[in-house]
């Protein structure tokens, strides 16, 4: 059981270490709106991570996804990038960060920031392309003669799980931790980097599922 946890942080590392729009999002939001709005968003991030999980490893038995599916859902999810991406970009930078100023969301807020971290992730089909490949590997280590299989496996995924969802709680506390000495530029700066990243992976997915501009078509 001990390498199915150490193959978990491995994971877990290399995962949380792949920067993406979602980490951008986390920092902004941890810094604005504090702590508990950016643990509440990674909360959604993981929990989407859960969902992808579970339907490589068991929903493949009782559905049956077809590709024109997974092309509609990957649209709506570009779509999503890219709206939160031009809203990123237009927000106005405020810097003003007082305990009066950013009180302890609500939990009707604190449940916005979570569907917000959930909506970015549950749609990216790259998320699910990284997700595919982990489960691809643990299948291969642990493969039909391995005593223990399922139990190993489970062990690896909950280790992976754990971990990501620790570091980007790790990242939200310093984030907010560092607010009070962030500009006003920096704070716009920021804005703007999360917003071109948010659209730059909206394209992206875009083309790979539509318009094949640049990118081939998945499988091609």
């Amino acid at each position: 059981m001990f390498e199915a946890v150490i193959s978990g942080i491995g994971f877990g590392l290399v995962l949380t270490v792949l920067t993406g729009p979602v980490f951008f999002a986390l920092i902004k939001t941890s810094i604005e709106k504090g702590f508990h709005a950016g643990a509440a968003l990674a909360l959604g991030v993981v929990t989407s991570d859960m969902v992808f999980v579970g339907a490589i490893l068991f929903g493949s038995q009782y559905f049956d996804v077809s590709a024109n599916d997974k092309i509609h859902a990957g649209m709506v999810g570009s779509a999503i990038l890219f709206i939160i991406g031009v809203y990123y970009i237009f927000k106005k930078a405020e810097t003003n960060y007082t305990p009066k100023t950013i009180p302890v969301p609500t939990r009707l807020h604190r449940l916005g920031y979570f569907f917000k971290g959930f909506l970015m992730c549950i749609f990216n089909p790259t998320i699910l392309f990284h997700w595919t490949v982990v489960i691809g590997a643990a299948s291969t280590v642990y493969h039909a003669g391995v005593p223990n299989r399922s139990l190993k496996i489970a062990i690896m995924f909950l280790t992976i799980l754990i971990v990501q969802f620790g570091l980007d709680t790790v990242k939200a506390f310093y984030a907010n931790k560092l607010r009070e000495h962030i500009s006003v530029k920096f704070v716009h700066r920021l804005n703007e980097i999360a917003g071109i990243a948010l659209i730059i992976a909206s394209l992206v997915l875009f083309d790979k599922l539509v318009t094949h501009f640049v990118f081939a078509a998945p499988g091609a």
